[in-house]
């Protein structure tokens, strides 16, 4: 059918009311979502203005997700005491973050010429920035060595997309002595059952640190299967020790790492497990609901983790605690946070 010089009028003019009209939705809804995070939720945490030390003994530093002015803000409570304390509120705010012995790393979004971007800043233990590292995409992990002398990162590369079955990550890893970057760990030579390993597909993700400043573990994704590496710095190599093992923690003691275990094909669905090193052998924990973090250790003998909040609060997160042996229940430990690093001090 020829259209008539009106009808073309017609159809434009619709299309260009269609356009602003989902434009203007859109704008109303962000528009929402921002004055409904700003908004404090009744019966939510109180806040007091106040210093966040990395190095204060006896506090749990980690991101508050409460909404309010502190919402994304680096916040401390004491351990012994952390439901229903006082939040201390800092006014550095982070999406992701982790720290040791008194360095922290944050994974921060900002604004470059009105397009969102990313980076990671390296703080000190009074959370001042040390130094400043522009990232590649959305910020997913963040680990510091136990001496507090290396800091990892991951992010998923611009453009893709963690909810398929296909991403992409970019993990970094830092050296704060002489502050030497390897920005991305695919270039580490690779040994995977018993023999070089290389291939376009490869991603790693999540990093751990043990107490020398030169071994990790990490995740190693390529051809739909994930796999428990172990890897030098020194040596910039990784090694496969492990089948179907994601974002490892490993203990305090140097002896088990948790992670999560995908329980149901390639469905995003994980269980928590701790898989001791010495024999390879993993243990169930209690938690039966599906856990898509990067565990912390609060001691060696319990882990926290985050876990969609309650109440349909999208975007909000509750920290739980689970023994690391298998027994006991899960606890809720602290509700609209992030799972926080182990006390220090």
């Amino acid at each position: 059918m020829t259209l008539t010089p009106l009808r073309r009028l017609l159809v434009l003019a619709a299309g260009v009311l269609l356009l602003t009209g989902v434009g203007a939705w859109s704008v109303l809804s962000a528009a929402d979502r921002a004055a409904e995070e700003n908004t404090p939720r009744a019966g939510g945490p109180a806040f007091a203005e106040g210093r966040v030390n990395l190095k204060d003994p006896g506090r749990l530093v980690f991101r508050n997700m409460a909404a309010g002015p502190q919402r994304d803000r680096l916040v401390s409570v004491p351990a012994g005491s952390p439901a229903g304390a006082t939040r201390t509120a800092s006014d550095v705010s982070c999406l992701r973050f982790h720290a040791a012995a008194g360095t922290g790393v944050c994974l921060q979004a900002t604004t470059t010429l009105g397009r969102p971007s990313y980076r990671a800043r390296i703080l000190d233990s009074g959370l001042r920035t040390l130094r400043t590292y522009p990232v590649a995409g959305i910020p997913s992990r963040a680990r510091v060595s136990p001496s507090g002398r290396l800091a990892a990162w991951t992010v998923f590369v611009k453009g893709e997309s963690y909810g398929t079955a296909f991403f992409s990550t970019r993990t970094s890893v830092l050296d704060t002595r002489g502050w030497k970057l390897s920005p991305n760990l695919e270039e580490f030579a690779i040994t995977l059952n018993g023999a070089p390993y290389r291939n376009a597909d490869v991603n790693f993700w999540g990093v751990t640190f043990t107490g020398d400043d030169d071994t990790f573990y990490a995740t190693l994704s390529t051809r739909e299967k994930t796999y428990l590496v172990r890897g030098s710095l020194a040596g910039r190599s990784v090694t496969g020790l492990a089948e179907n093992v994601e974002c490892p923690s490993l203990s305090p003691d140097g002896t088990r790492v948790a992670y999560k275990k995908r329980v149901l094909g390639t469905a995003a669905l994980w269980r928590e497990h701790v898989m001791d090193l010495r024999t390879l052998k993993s243990t169930a924990l209690a938690e039966r609901r599906s856990v898509d973090d990067q565990a912390v250790w609060l001691d060696d003998r319990t882990l926290a983790y985050a876990l969609p909040a309650t109440e349909g609060r999208t975007g909000v997160e509750d920290t739980w605690t689970v023994p690391a042996d298998g027994t006991g229940t899960p606890r809720l430990l602290l509700s609209e946070a992030q799972a926080p690093p182990r006390a220090t001090g």
